[in-house]
This record gives C-alpha cells, sequence and structure tokens, in this order.
C-alpha cells in the first residue's frame, strides 16, 4: 500500500501507538465513555479542569480500531487547555466535516484522518475521544 491510500496509513498507525503515553487514571475526577454505534468501538476517558473549566489532564482507555485510537491521540495531544464549550464546538465542527459540510475543523493533526473521511462505518470512531470528554465534563461546570 502506497502512503496516503487506503484507511490504516503509516501516520494513523503511529498516531494509534502514542495512546499508552495518555493511560487511564482513576484519579481524575471527571469520567466518561463513548461508544460508536456503527462499528462497536468505545472510549473511557477521565479528565480533569482548573478552576476555569480547561482541561488541565486526561487519561484514555480505548477499545477501538487503529482510527478511533489515531483520532483519540490528536484529542489528547491538543485537549489540555481546552473548555467544555470549546470540546462541544470541535466537536460539532468533526462531525460537519466528515459529513461533507464543512471545511476541517481547526483542531492540530486532522488531516492524518483524511482518508478515513471515505469510510462513514468509522465516523463514530473518529468521534469517540470528544464524545467521551462531553459526557465527562457534563457533571461539571467547565466551560
Amino acid at each position: 500500500m502506497s502512503a496516503g491510500k487506503g484507511l490504516y496509513t503509516a501516520e494513523i498507525l503511529a498516531l494509534a501507538m502514542e495512546l499508552p503515553a495518555t493511560p487511564w487514571d482513576d484519579a481524575l475526577p471527571h469520567k466518561g465513555t463513548a461508544r460508536s454505534r456503527s462499528c462497536g468501538s468505545t472510549i473511557d476517558l477521565a479528565l480533569a479542569t482548573d478552576l476555569a473549566g480547561a482541561v488541565t489532564a486526561l487519561g484514555l482507555r480505548p477499545h477501538a480500531c487503529a482510527v478511533g485510537q489515531a483520532s483519540a491521540a490528536l484529542f489528547a495531544r491538543s485537549a489540555k487547555g481546552r473548555s467544555k464549550l470549546e470540546i462541544a464546538q470541535a466537536r460539532a465542527s468533526l462531525a460537519q466535516w466528515l459529513a461533507g459540510d464543512a471545511p476541517r475543523p481547526d483542531w492540530p493533526g486532522l488531516e492524518v484522518l483524511e482518508a478515513a473521511r471515505a469510510y462513514t462505518a468509522r465516523h463514530g470512531a473518529i468521534m469517540l475521544a470528544w464524545d467521551a470528554a462531553l459526557d465527562a465534563l457534563a457533571d461539571s461546570n467547565a466551560g
């Protein structure tokens, strides 16, 4: 397979391998879960926020395909410092982009997932980290 063709590119596989750097942490106070209806992938996400509601720490426990794991790694790379509102806005933009209704969101690294847009069954897996983060933040006043 040549670079940039197919679903499981070298870049996606490399991102998936980053997740051990963001391990699950039971001590983090906000916990959320998300499941993709289309493929059954799941992710558990725990995080902490500061007094202003910005994410200060997070941990992940993925049970997802490489695309879902790569997307979660991109989320983990750039989630710190973001509020619940910023994460919700990014999630909405991501859904619109995947549907072909909007340009790629302003979240670092998403260009790596460009090839996955053609695989609608993977869209739910791509959204997992954002959905789990919003689930975790639903019990807080963050953002």
